[in-house]
């Protein structure tokens, strides 16, 4: 499964932890750091369509 993560602040361990718990054998996983600013906005939203999975982590 295809897994898209959009970070608002750099991970802590608890959001790392849980990140792995998330991921099964197989899952692939790309993250968008929304906090080092270099976001190009159109991308990211034809990225949430194309991904199986979108979780926002706060």
């Amino acid at each position: 499964m295809k897994i898209l993560h959009i970070l608002k602040k750099p991970p802590d361990t608890n959001v790392i932890k849980l990140i792995n718990v998330l991921m099964a054998p197989g899952d692939e996983a790309e993250f968008k750091p929304l906090f080092r600013g270099d976001i190009n906005w159109e991308r990211l939203v034809d990225d949430i369509f194309s991904y199986e999975k979108v979780i926002c982590w706060w």
